[in-house]
């Protein structure tokens, strides 16, 4: 990284973090702190406001902000296209918001730079699945991220669709909401459960009667928002194996559930942790007579029993 780069670098460190030490923006850019030292001087002599103390580091007066950035072809397509993204999967309110912000983005480009960026933004499409977030699930995210951004706690009736009881009754949850995370064309809220007295995740159109309560919470220091944290982690292992003609196709359309896979003479073996087995169950069914159940014993007896019933339905 050449000095200019690293002078505005470190202006956008220290808009992200209040405080930076003089070792930790050596860390970051890799170089010494005598470095680090001379950058700093050289950003005062050109008139922006630093200020230093002794212990804390360095950090920018309140309220000072870079003049407005360029952007080149590329960064402004991925900007435009994640706006485009975010303006269908979103609720009314950020979808305006994403609309607006694209506007301005492309408001401040050059004509030529405009036109370049216009017409990749035609020919890289990012198409939601469906006909976009239902008016029930708008009113969710709203009210949820209110939750979040404010720390208190919420109260819903919540649906679950992997259990024994097929009657399919809700239970009330009382839960202290996390994030929110878009994954497979739904919404998921990670939270503390109550009830179940540790983190767990809610789809949102399995809720119903969403309120939030007049009670706040701390948000833990330190939390995990991998994909796989999506769900609890599953205890029960479960190996399958696909016959060689449908590789391609189980490879295409793979289970959230998938650990692992390996390539065998007799087709493709693929391990999955769930914490039950009527998570797989309608997956599998999917495959039909090309996938067969190594284990466990349980979910071949489950798989049998239900194409049982489905040929008596037939018969």
């Amino acid at each position: 990284m050449n000095r200019t780069d690293r002078l505005l670098a470190i202006i956008l460190e220290l808009q992200r973090h209040r405080w930076r030490r003089a070792r930790d923006l050596a860390a970051t850019f890799e170089t010494s702190n005598r470095t680090i030292y001379r950058d700093i001087q050289a950003l005062g002599e050109a008139g922006v406001p630093i200020v230093a103390l002794p212990g804390r580091g360095y950090a920018l007066m309140e309220g000072y902000f870079l003049p407005p950035l360029s952007f080149s072809i590329d960064e402004a397509t991925m900007l435009l296209l994640g706006s485009d993204f975010m303006a269908q999967n979103f609720d009314a309110q950020y979808r305006a918001a994403a609309q607006l912000a694209s506007r301005k983005i492309e408001d401040v480009l050059p004509e030529k730079l405009r036109k370049e960026v216009h017409a990749l933004r035609e020919r890289i499409r990012f198409i939601a699945t469906g006909p976009g977030v239902r008016p029930d699930i708008a009113a969710r995210l709203q009210g949820l991220r209110q939750a979040i951004i404010a720390c208190c706690t919420v109260r819903f009736r919540y649906y679950t669709r992997h259990t024994a009881d097929e009657a399919g009754t809700p239970t009330t949850r009382e839960a202290d909401p996390y994030s929110l995370t878009y994954i497979g064309g739904a919404w998921y809220l990670l939270a503390y459960c109550h009830l179940r007295r540790g983190v767990r995740t809610f789809r949102l159109d399995r809720m119903d009667d969403l309120t939030l309560l007049d009670r706040s919470f701390t948000r833990p220091a330190s939390l995990a928002l991998h994909q796989r944290d999506l769900h609890e982690a599953g205890t029960l292992v479960v190996r399958v194996l696909f016959d060689p003609e449908v590789t391609r196709w189980v490879r295409e359309s793979p289970s959230f559930y998938t650990v692992a896979e390996e390539e065998t003479t007799d087709g493709l073996l693929v391990t999955l942790h769930v914490r039950q087995e009527s998570e797989i169950q309608q997956w599998l069914l999917s495959w039909g007579r090309h996938v067969r159940v190594l284990e466990p014993a349980s979910l071949r007896d489950l798989i049998a029993a239900e194409a049982a019933a489905i040929l008596a339905y037939y018969q």
